[in-house]
């Protein structure tokens, strides 16, 4: 919004008054654009320059900082700045800084913090720089407040004042402190910038876009910062906003090529990803197709062991249902408590294959664990014995359709052949208790 705008809709001004004024709560502010519909209508014509500006900052940090307090609250906050100190002991470098905050009118004060934040941008004094622009913004603010609680004393009065040359004046007061407002924001948002703040850029230059939605400055920095925050859409809209203000802006330019660059590593990032995605989808419709083909019945329970990420699959190729099907299996033996876990076992490997090269075991201190002197078996589907052959392949076992593949671990009980009956009779009789 212009700023001339602005400044035609003051009714009157006031000089400050040093009373006590309490703050109510700011009102929602817009997106960083411009509200279309609002710029067709053109000012709000029932509200003041001051409650533009307060509406302005009804998201901002320093509104945020503000809200409650009074002016002397405000202003024993202002005291902490090196340049606005009153109540510190007397030397000559505090006394000049006094000296140099007291000298002049609100607007000179706020437009000193505004240069000595400039100064200190150059630089490169990013921290410091954005203390001096938010110390000059909170005196406009002050203003603004001060303001805002006189009108209200002379509407609960019912006062009629004429109009007088000390009006006239404050109206050209507020006009410049709408500009040291606006840039003081304008400076914010770009140490704010530097120092990665990202959303306080944005919320420092949807302010200034309040005052002024015609800032270039401030679409660009709103921009950047959504970059960087990866919002590419609200990003390309400021950017866009920008430039169709000032085509010609290279600044807008630039980020124009980064959202370009930015959106095609997206862009491709999401077809990774969807191809990733539509891959797994493809392996598993293939393996659960491949294990059907296969007459291989398998249940999965709510608690299934952790195998890492050991899982049935199809090998060499997972989306060829002709590749050989390999499962995790897990050698069980009972009468020693003990098991050896099997990552991958080939559906057409045989059970001595896998028995020829983990047994003899390291616990077994009698001898009795080697591959010609045990017997294996696999549980059934109802829960009886099936005995597995050492030549026997896993997928002749499984196919038959007695055994289940239980959470995708093939399970294979291992004991002595001398202690296998005896395990055997054990076995069934505690299958036949539970049942």
């Amino acid at each position: 919004m212009k700023i001339e705008e602005l400044t035609e809709q003051i009714s009157s001004t006031a000089t400050s008054s040093p009373e006590d004024v309490s703050f109510s709560s700011p009102k929602p502010a817009s997106s960083a654009v411009r509200d279309p519909s609002r710029e067709a209508q053109g000012p709000d014509s029932s509200m003041d320059a001051d409650e533009l500006l307060m509406e302005a900052f009804a998201n901002s940090p320093a509104m945020a900082e503000m809200q409650g307090k009074t002016s002397d609250e405000i202003l024993a906050d202002l005291n902490k700045s090196p340049l606005f100190m009153t109540d510190l002991e007397q030397n000559d470098d505090i006394a000049a800084l006094q000296a140099l905050a007291y000298e002049g009118t609100a607007l000179e004060v706020a437009q000193g913090f505004k240069e000595r934040g400039n100064e200190t941008f150059v630089v490169k004094s990013y921290k410091d720089a954005k203390e001096f622009y938010t110390q000059g913004i909170n005196v406009i603010l002050l203003e603004v407040r001060k303001r805002q609680q006189i009108r209200q004393q002379k509407t609960s009065g019912k006062e009629k004042c004429k109009q007088s040359e000390d009006d006239k004046s404050g109206k050209n007061d507020i006009k410049e402190q709408i500009k040291i407002l606006e840039a003081s924001l304008l400076n914010r948002a770009a140490c704010n910038l530097e120092l990665q703040n990202y959303r306080s850029c944005i919320l420092d230059c949807e302010a200034a876009l309040k005052i002024n939605g015609k800032n270039v400055k401030a679409y660009y920095r709103s921009s950047k910062a959504l970059l960087k925050l990866d919002k590419i859409a609200e990003a390309d809209d400021s950017c866009a906003k920008g430039l169709e203000l000032d085509p010609e802006n290279k600044t807008l330019q630039g980020v124009a090529q980064e959202l370009i660059k930015k959106n095609e590593i997206i862009v491709a990032k999401k077809k990774r990803d969807l191809d990733r995605e539509s891959r797994k989808r493809l392996e598993e419709v293939t393996l659960k197709a491949a294990i059907k083909a296969r007459g291989i019945k398998i249940r999965r329970t709510e608690q299934p062991p952790e195998v890492e990420d050991a899982k049935i699959q199809l090998v060499p190729d997972p989306v060829d249902p002709t590749s050989t099907l390999s499962f995790p299996a897990v050698l069980l033996y009972p009468l020693q408590l003990e098991s050896d876990f099997i990552k991958a076992w080939g559906e057409m490997e045989p059970m001595g294959h896998h028995l020829d090269y983990i047994l003899p075991v390291p616990w077994d201190k009698t001898g009795e664990y080697i591959p010609a002197h045990v017997e294996c078996y696999m549980e059934t589907v109802k829960g009886g014995l099936i005995k597995v052959g050492r030549k026997v392949t896993l997928l002749k076992v499984l196919s038959t359709g007695n055994v289940e593949v239980v959470d995708e671990v093939v399970k294979v009980f291992v004991v002595p052949s001398s202690k296998a009956a005896a395990w055997v009779t054990e076995f069934k009789s505690k299958k036949t208790a539970l049942a």
